[in-house]
């Protein structure tokens, strides 16, 4: 009879880990509508910022300026007679020199803020026209040329674009010719055969654009340089090239550096295209803080959270003798899993800080009193809320470290599980402890 009901009390504490076990992939269902949950709101916030954005006017990226410099090449067609058809160079600055400054303008719409900017820029440099030569049967049309200017989204265009181009004064009009270069922007027509003498058409052309998210620059130049300053202090520098900068508490100050060996297309081109929008450069201005993205890491270790706090349970009802119904596991899961519904919308409204440290204090207050009905004395429902907090600042720490997050978790997790082998290596997992008197048993 004594084998027995040792074996007896060595299944049932074999049936309840089992029990424990599936419920933790049970409140797996949950934290995958959480997870859900957290992509939707990301997905309406993008819908905001693309909505806010296209009334505004959406990244910029600045393609230019280059010519177009028409030519005619004569030929002999299918029914042997002289042809003549029109055709296209594009020139490269030899030179291209960027200088700008952007101004951020937060704005809100509904609970989300976005990101737009107002910027003054000037671009400087010249052309070199002294390699540009008339092939076999080939005419080029110097007083029809083009000078053009890429740009993303002309809705950004905030006053009229005027040029210096061999001191002679231009005014740009909207389109641009057909080219292989940019799809859209501004363009104003310019008599080469007035500067061929020179072999060098200078340009000065100042710019007021506005945009969102992004500002680059396609490297044009022979030697392309930009130098950009800004108020935002949270820069992220995207493209190809990356800048030499100096950020501080007031902003930021990045200067670039591109030479024509760094990019794969030549100065000048008769009608082709090429993929030079691979080789822009500049930067984006991106929000502190991403509410979103550190809710979305959180909530991926919510299936490990979950384990680490019902194998404490498991533990504690083993080593105190009281017992924990399944049901009463599954009321704290969910108290767990309300805990990232709280981060997420609190976070919407405040910081992801704040609202971190709201839902960890709702939370293990409430984990805490409900413990106190479950395993009785205080002290025990002050453990189980030290080792939720403990739990909660780990998982914090791990949100901020991102890239040494690896290390962090799996050293913490080694000790965690080396501390749960120490206090129950006294535990006989066959038998009642002599110390576990059941109420019952007492009467």
């Amino acid at each position: 009879m004594q084998i027995t009901a040792k074996a007896s009390f060595g299944d049932r504490f074999l049936i309840k880990g089992i029990i424990t076990g599936f419920l933790i992939l049970v409140m797996l269902i949950p934290s995958v509508f959480v997870l859900n949950l957290v992509e939707e709101r990301k997905e309406r916030q993008q819908e905001v910022i693309a909505e806010v954005s296209s009334k505004w006017a959406s990244a910029q990226t600045l393609s230019g300026p280059f010519l177009i410099v028409p030519y005619e090449r004569t030929f002999i067609d299918a029914d042997k007679k002289p042809a003549v058809v029109t055709e296209q160079l594009i020139v490269l600055p030899e030179q291209l020199m960027v200088n700008g400054t952007v101004q951020p303008q937060i704005k809100q719409r509904s609970i989300y803020k976005v990101a737009l900017y107002k910027s003054s820029i000037k671009l400087d440099g010249h052309f070199d026209l002294k390699n540009i030569t008339a092939g076999e049967n080939e005419t080029i049309l110097w007083s029809k040329a083009s000078l053009c200017m890429g740009l993303t989204d002309s809705r950004g265009i905030e006053a009229q674009m005027q040029s210096t181009a061999a001191q002679m004064p231009l005014t740009f009009d909207a389109g641009i010719p057909e080219n292989g270069l940019a799809e859209r922007g501004v363009s104003v027509p310019v008599d080469l055969s007035k500067v061929l003498a020179d072999g060098r058409l200078d340009f000065t052309i100042p710019l007021s654009v506005r945009g969102s998210e992004s500002l680059q620059v396609l490297p044009l130049g022979k030697t392309s340089s930009m130098q950009l300053r800004s108020e935002w202090e949270s820069p992220s520098y995207i493209g190809k090239f990356l800048p030499q900068h100096n950020p501080d508490m007031k902003g930021f100050d990045a200067k670039w550096q591109v030479l024509h060996f760094n990019r794969d297309f030549p100065q000048i081109w008769k009608n082709r295209s090429y993929k030079a929008a691979e080789y822009a450069f500049g930067v984006s201005l991106i929000q502190p803080a991403d509410n979103y993205a550190k809710t979305m890491r959180s909530v991926k270790y919510a299936i490990l959270f979950i384990g680490l706090m019902f194998g404490f349970f498991f533990l504690l009802e083993i080593m105190l003798g009281y017992r924990v119904h399944p049901v009463q596991y599954v009321l704290v899961g969910i108290a767990l899993i309300v805990f990232y519904t709280l981060l997420l919308s609190i976070g919407e409204l405040l910081t992801f800080n704040i609202a971190y440290g709201m839902a960890t204090f709702a939370t293990v207050s409430l984990i805490t009193l409900y413990a106190k009905q479950l395993f009785v004395k205080w002290s025990n429902a002050l453990l189980i809320g030290g080792f939720l907090f403990g739990l909660y600042a780990f998982i914090y720490v791990l949100i901020q470290l991102e890239d040494t997050s690896l290390l962090a978790g799996s050293i913490g997790l080694f000790l965690l599980v080396a501390l749960a082998m120490y206090f129950s290596r006294k535990i006989n997992w066959y038998q009642q402890p002599a110390a576990v008197v059941a109420p019952e048993e007492e009467a």
